[in-house]
């Protein structure tokens, strides 16, 4: 029966328990990321018509938000060496209509929120961040989802929006147990959120060590950059495979699949190459990570003869290109 009974005790916990985690930003769990996101831009009046700048280079969860919102995405480039949002190119998206910036802090690396922060107070517009593949990430010892007036966690099976705002809190919550009860979470998940928040640290310290073996071991494939004084906490391993775009990437995953190592392609598709979601928007490095980047496996539970496979497999390959 708990995992039916919605904003329950454990809905509460959690809340109260990423609270602390956050620093004592104000929490409200939502039964997923897209309904975090689409219910804090609900919270600041964002709607339609208004233009939300966002990257292409993402989960389309992200742009499906806006979208849910009422609100219209505008897709900016990335930076090519983070694989997050190139501010200059943020500066250069913005119209009349632009009402918010939406970074994502893709792969456990943060986006250049500093940046973007000042961008967006010239032009007073809101910065909403999305902080679902980052939890526990830093940029220059500031955590990341510290810098928005709403940021977004994933948390198992479900999410938490985060503001220092409590009128924005009250908001959030109106909306969720109102107008959108879709957004609920239900206890059941609730507890399971809060079983990996108490996790949380051992498990970023343990892939975080699996992925300082990757940097030094790996020499046929581009290892994941970090920017100086970036805490990266690498939700996904994230490597490029130098050739000549997507087939060389392709076949390099199919080849590493026929030596036993399940890698992926986080993001085979931009969003804005998505039917639905199609614009004439040029963006390049976007479509350059596309066809290059290939995920490999670094969870907490690889062994070190599986890290040692992947290396070799990856390098004899590499060599190969």
């Amino acid at each position: 029966m708990q995992q039916f009974l919605v904003q329950g005790a454990e809905v509460a916990a959690l809340e109260d328990e990423f609270s602390s985690a956050a620093d004592g930003r104000h929490a409200v769990a939502v039964a997923s990321a897209t309904s975090g996101l689409q219910l804090a831009l609900l919270s600041l009046g964002i709607g339609a018509g208004e233009e939300v700048i966002l990257p292409s280079f993402a989960p389309v969860e992200t742009a499906a938000a806006v979208r849910r919102a009422g609100a219209v995405p505008v897709f900016a480039d990335i930076d090519p060496l983070t694989f997050c949002l190139d501010p200059e190119a943020v500066a250069a998206a913005i119209t009349p209509l632009t009402v918010a910036i939406l970074p994502v802090h893709l792969f456990g690396h943060p986006a250049a929120v500093d940046q973007i922060t000042a961008i967006a107070a010239r032009h007073g517009l809101a910065i909403i961040e999305d902080a679902t593949q980052a939890q526990a990430a830093t940029l220059a010892g500031r955590r990341v989802g510290s810098y928005g007036v709403l940021s977004v966690f994933a948390v198992e099976e479900g999410a938490v929006v985060t503001t220092e705002h409590p009128e924005l809190a009250g908001a959030v919550k109106r909306l969720r147990d109102t107008a959108h009860a879709e957004a609920r979470m239900a206890d059941g998940k609730a507890s399971v959120g809060r079983g990996a928040l108490a996790k949380l640290a051992g498990a970023v310290a343990r892939q975080r060590a699996n992925c300082r073996y990757l940097d030094s071991a790996l020499t046929g494939v581009l290892v994941p950059y970090v920017e100086p004084g970036a805490h990266h906490v690498y939700h996904r391993y994230t490597v490029r495979i130098p050739g000549n775009g997507r087939p060389d990437r392709d076949a390099f995953a199919m080849a590493l699949a026929a030596r036993g190592v399940q890698a992926s392609v986080s993001i085979p598709t931009p969003v804005h190459r998505m039917p639905e979601y199609r614009s004439s928007s040029f963006l390049p490095r976007t479509e350059k990570a596309a066809g290059e980047t290939l995920s490999l496996p670094v969870h907490p539970g690889l062994t070190e003869k599986e890290l040692e496979r992947m290396a070799t497999a990856c390098n004899t390959l590499g060599g190969l290109l």
